[in-house]
């Protein structure tokens, strides 16, 4: 097969809601060269995003059942897709870009790959943050949200823990990509938490990582928020099968504002903001040289003040303040936007913002 398969590859990430922008130069294209083979990537066009088997592949797209599971297993270990053993059954869906294909590379990540990703990055970002629904959501710091009766079940990290099964936890591609670029970050690695409803999920299978426990879950949020880093979550209201903690300083996500100049609000959804009292504040600086990853805090004449357009509302910079003279506001109901019900109607909703027909791929 010549390259055009990974024109066709390309084409149909680009048609699947979370996008996959062309490029003049063309890295998009070196990006699928890099992760896919040729007949990968002709097998990768023919999935959908709901999970079938390989009978039920086979039968609707007419190629020889004899192997193609075996084809399916390899491309799910090597991240190209989403594979999953369930009951003994095996089920198979394809992956956007983002999230998707980019974050299952962990494994397979190199320097030459990263390079590569870095240069796409500014093309994708512009393409993926100017679309609704935002793909993520913050999370506050629940101890601080804990007395506002307002804080719906989506907003509150316990919520998504209580409701799994399964738990594991493994290293941030983000910052394993700035490791690899040399500009490592000093907070932890293995900071990237999924989840299951089933139990036992993710102790079949080759997923990169470890299985924990519930309570080593807790002990990992807890630690995240110490370090200053951000819970980010799928801007959904139920279906919830990851949290990243999150630095500004690498993670895709937060770098598209601290970097790219992206407005907060386009790139996260967030229902809250800090505000700081200026009567209290020592101006100790804490909050702004520590805690907040997006520079949302500024120093004004006597105290820090935060700029609520820039702030994403994750509570680090409360729970550290000494004088506790910050606390996390709700915005008002009407710019508080309701996340889609679940990962099929945020594709939906998304895929019919971008204008894009992915009917095909349902």
């Amino acid at each position: 097969m010549s390259d055009e398969v990974y024109h066709q590859l390309a084409k149909v990430l680009d048609t699947l809601p979370n996008g996959f922008p062309p490029t003049e130069n063309g890295v998009e294209i070196k990006i699928l060269k890099k992760i896919f083979l040729p007949e990968e990537a002709d097998l990768f066009c023919e999935l959908r995003l709901t999970f079938e088997t390989a009978e039920n592949i086979s039968k609707r797209t007419g190629r020889p059942l004899a192997g193609l599971d075996e084809k399916l297993q390899a491309m799910g270990k090597k991240g190209q897709l989403f594979a999953l053993e369930l009951g003994g059954t095996r089920l198979y869906k394809m992956l956007p870009w983002a999230f998707g294909i980019y974050e299952f590379q962990l494994e397979r990540l190199d320097l030459e790959l990263s390079k590569l990703v870095e240069e796409y990055a500014e093309t994708f970002g512009r393409q993926f943050f100017s679309g609704k629904p935002q793909l993520m959501q913050v999370i506050p710091v629940e101890k601080e949200i804990k007395g506002m009766h307002q804080a719906l079940p989506y907003e509150q990290v316990s919520n998504i823990i209580e409701k799994s099964k399964s738990f594991r936890v493994s290293d941030c591609i983000c910052k394993k990509e700035k490791n690899l670029l040399g500009d490592p970050c000093e907070r932890p690695m293995q900071v990237c938490m999924s989840f299951a409803p089933v139990p036992g999920i993710f102790e079949e299978g080759e997923w990169p990582g470890r299985v924990i426990t519930k309570a080593e879950a807790y002990e990992i949020l807890a630690q995240a928020e110490e370090d200053a880093l951000v819970h980010l979550t799928w801007n959904v209201q139920e279906g919830h099968f990851f949290i990243c903690n999150c630095c500004g300083c690498c993670c895709g996500v937060l770098r598209s504002i601290t970097e790219g100049g992206i407005p907060a609000t386009d790139v996260v959804q967030s229902h809250f903001y800090a505000v700081i009292d200026p009567d209290e504040c020592t101006a100790c600086g804490t909050c702004a040289d520590e805690r907040c990853q997006v520079g949302a805090i500024e120093e004004g004449d006597d105290s820090y003040l935060v700029v609520r357009e820039e702030c994403i509302g994750c509570g680090l910079c409360v729970s550290a303040c000494p004088q506790e003279a910050i606390k996390l506001v709700r915005k008002d109901e009407k710019e508080c936007v309701t996340p889609p019900k679940n990962e099929t109607e945020w594709y939906n909703e998304r895929g019919k913002n971008r204008g894009t027909d992915f009917s095909k791929y349902k």
